[in-house]
């Protein structure tokens, strides 16, 4: 497919990380409790709930914003009767939504994606949304062997493309500037 699943993304990373051996540098279900610049070092002291110590000249913070998800607070939810799923923890097995009749919170990036598979199955989908969101199709389709053998074959003149656009999105060219 042009856009690859969830499970397609995690064989690559896991791809990825076994072969340059990655797992051996990496602190599994660690969290940093703190990280502190020394400007006279030009070092970062960072120190993890395990006890772990490091010390770096470079600190990436590539936990990502959204890495916690943020139930909504909603009073009387803890009285509410059914199911209720989150989707930054979905269940890795799936949810089987037939005929069940299905309310969703929200219309971000994961709710636009979210709302259209649940409706392929829910005897009926309510949308609670308290601001427009905008969004267009993302055109997802196989990728046939041909495309992809072409992608291939031009790869060096379309990363020089994507490195000179502000997205580095080759396909589409920097946008025109409003008013």
């Amino acid at each position: 497919e042009v856009y690859p699943s969830q499970e397609e993304l995690e064989r690559y990373a896991n791809h990825v990380a076994d072969r340059f051996d990655l797992r051996r540098s990496i602190s599994f279900d660690t969290r940093v409790t703190s990280a502190t610049y020394d400007p006279d070092a030009c070092r970062w002291a960072v120190e993890t709930d395990s006890g772990a110590r490091a010390v770096a000249s470079h600190l990436i913070l590539a936990t990502g914003n959204l890495s916690t998800p943020q139930l909504p607070d909603i009073p009387g939810v803890e009285g509410f009767a059914g199911r209720t799923f989150h989707t930054g923890l979905w269940p890795s097995d799936g949810v089987d939504f037939s005929g069940r009749r299905v309310g969703v919170i929200g219309t971000g990036s994961s709710g636009v994606q979210v709302i259209p598979q649940v409706a392929r199955s829910a005897s009926h989908l309510t949308v609670f949304q308290r601001t427009a969101n905008y969004s267009i199709p993302a055109r997802n389709a196989p990728l046939e062997p041909e495309a992809q053998a072409a992608h291939k074959a031009r790869y060096g003149e379309i990363r020089q493309e994507a490195l000179v656009t502000p997205f580095g999105i080759a396909k589409y060219g920097s946008p025109p500037v409003s008013a």
